[in-house]
């Protein structure tokens, strides 16, 4: 149990705050959150985030809105490169940044438990790492539904008939539902990286002329 402050877990404010709205209250002394878990992802601020705002949105059954505003605040952060600087860089003020990402959510039609969510971060000076708390929150969305996890990075979008036709492959070869979480890396030469837990299937390029270049170097 950690009161706000805290870098050993989530703000014992978190909770008020994401029911409340954009006040910012004071940990009342003796006053706690808990997240317990063994979870390897507890073991990280975004993953104790992640929980908290899992956590929130089962309690509140609100975990499909919520499930749908992270996935377009996603799909928003994937295209835009001026939000990416907004939520990653270190010198724009946590003024600057709250004032610019109300904006950004109204205008997304983000509202309620999500977007209290992501004013808390912006508050506690941890937008940075909002990537990484919606992975985390994803992942326990699949894990409460039973499926399996799956990040896939590749050169260009994948068309519908392509999502479909890796989401048939990987349930075949875990034998669950896989939930596909996608981004675009323009450095990839073609080809998927596909992470599934630990377990990395990489039918990348440029891996495979990585690969060559190293055997290459071993001959003469």
């Amino acid at each position: 149990m950690v009161c706000a402050g805290s870098e050993k877990g989530v703000p014992a404010a978190s909770a008020r705050l994401m029911r409340r709205g954009p006040v910012f209250p004071v940990c009342p002394r003796g006053e706690s959150f808990h997240v317990s878990s063994d979870d390897p992802m507890m073991a990280s601020m975004a993953g104790r985030y992640a929980a908290a705002l899992f956590e929130l949105a089962k309690e509140q059954r609100q975990l499909e809105q919520v499930e749908r505003d992270v996935a377009s605040f996603q799909a928003m952060f994937d295209a835009s490169d001026d939000l990416r600087r907004l939520v990653r860089s270190p010198v724009i003020s946590a003024d600057d940044q709250k004032k610019a990402l109300a904006a950004i959510l109204n205008k997304a039609g983000i509202s309620g438990l999500t977007a209290n969510f992501f004013k808390l971060i912006a508050h506690n000076r941890r937008l940075f790492a909002a990537a990484d708390m919606l992975k985390g929150f994803r992942t326990l969305v699949a894990r409460e539904r039973g499926e399996v996890s799956a990040d896939v990075a590749s050169a260009h979008p994948l068309t519908p008939e392509q999502m479909q036709l890796l989401s048939d492959t990987l349930r075949t070869s875990i034998g669950k539902n896989v939930r596909i979480d996608t981004h675009v890396d323009p450095s990839l030469l073609g080809g998927l990286i596909v992470k599934v837990g630990s377990r990395m299937i990489d039918s990348s390029l440029r891996t495979k002329l990585n690969n060559l270049k190293v055997v290459m170097r071993g001959i003469g």
